[in-house]
């Protein structure tokens, strides 16, 4: 591509201060910005990205197909909630008008096995378009990438073991509610954890009508496993409250999360495949104590074993640049839903954008 890519930043709250300063300095422009929070809408977002202005105003959600259209970018880049059918509108009106889009939502990272529908539904619209749709962030590397390379110079795979550990204050309120954070034990119980205490059968058709409610290692083993070209046999979830001995203060959810009350949620997901690997894999999303940090941490199991362990990793800004590096990828990829395991290796781009674009 001769000119610089063209990014449409939708969500204009923490994760854009790092994917808009990234698109710039991957030699990309903003060529429009939109966002719900009245407090937003008419930012310059250099103001959101704490640098001079960048002549480019915050829209409203309102506005968002008019500025679609005016600005016709090569791609949207979508920073806002963590489940698809809270995000759908945003990825249905980029495949409506062709537009290629690459979110950070967590679910959409392998959405085809816990919202079929939605998936089906933006991939058919998207394939007559010409659009590109797909999910990617710190799960890319860190929970498929990463893993999937280790397997590679596996002999033999008996287990798969997987645990990563995130503060949910660095993402926002709508997924620190997805975690339960805040919520008493008896709450927790109801809304959260008692999702996951039905059969194969309950929780398919739970599925099938677009109402589960996925941890994000849901939908990691679902990449992994097409990844691997592993067949599923049977996939179970179990929710635990996480909790801490003194009262901590959350920012995000702008109230004190009282000692004994749910902080966040473990969510354990294990996969059996046709195979014969099993993986089993753990995320854990909470309000941190002044102990806590994050931590990756997979084995693969088999011959041989191999652990690798990853502490402390800047969560949000490997996130951010994993989605700005897969640029390239989505506009060069195939029309339709296309997950990130059919994209191939996501890589360091050394050259603007533009100049990996075919």
């Amino acid at each position: 591509m001769e000119r610089k890519v063209k990014v449409v930043q939708y969500g204009a709250g923490k994760m854009s201060v790092y994917t808009m300063r990234y698109v710039y300095e991957k030699g990309a422009e903003i060529v429009g910005a939109i966002d719900i929070n009245p407090d937003i809408i008419g930012k310059d977002i250099g103001e959101i990205m704490g640098c001079e202005n960048k002549g480019i105003k915050v829209e409203s959600i309102e506005n968002a197909e008019k500025v679609l259209k005016d600005t016709k970018p090569d791609i949207v880049i979508v920073t806002t909630m963590s489940l698809i059918k809270d995000v759908e509108d945003a990825l249905m009106l980029c495949a409506k008008l062709g537009i290629n889009a690459i979110t950070t939502c967590e679910e959409a990272f392998y959405p085809q096995n816990s919202n079929p529908g939605i998936t089906t539904k933006i991939d058919e619209l998207a394939k007559q378009t010409g659009a590109t749709i797909t999910g990617s962030g710190y799960q890319d590397i860190y929970w498929g990438q990463l893993i999937s390379s280790i397997a590679g110079s596996t002999h033999k795979i008996t287990k798969i073991k997987g645990s990563s550990s995130y503060n949910v204050e660095d993402y926002g309120i709508a997924l620190a509610k997805a975690h339960g954070a805040g919520l008493t034990l008896e709450e927790f119980d109801k809304q959260v954890a008692s999702l996951d205490r039905i059969s194969d059968e309950e929780r398919q058709e739970v599925i099938n009508k677009g109402e589960y409610l996925p941890s994000y290692m849901w939908n990691v083993n679902g990449w992994l496993c097409a990844k691997l070209g592993l067949t599923v046999e049977s996939q179970t979830q179990k929710t635990v409250p996480q909790t801490y001995k003194d009262d901590i203060e959350s920012s995000t959810l702008g109230m004190t999360v009282k000692a004994g009350t749910a902080t966040g949620m473990s969510a354990v997901v294990t996969t059996t495949t046709k195979e014969g690997i099993t993986l089993e894999t753990q995320c854990i999303g909470k309000v941190y104590s002044p102990e806590d940090f994050d931590k990756n941490e997979w084995t693969i199991e088999g011959e041989p074993n191999t652990t690798l362990i990853i502490n402390r990793p800047s969560t949000v800004e490997l996130t951010c640049a994993s989605v700005v590096n897969r640029i390239p990828d989505v506009i060069n990829a195939r029309a339709g839903y296309v997950p990130t395991e059919e994209m191939g290796e996501l890589n360091y781009r050394t050259k603007s954008l533009n100049e990996y674009v075919k």
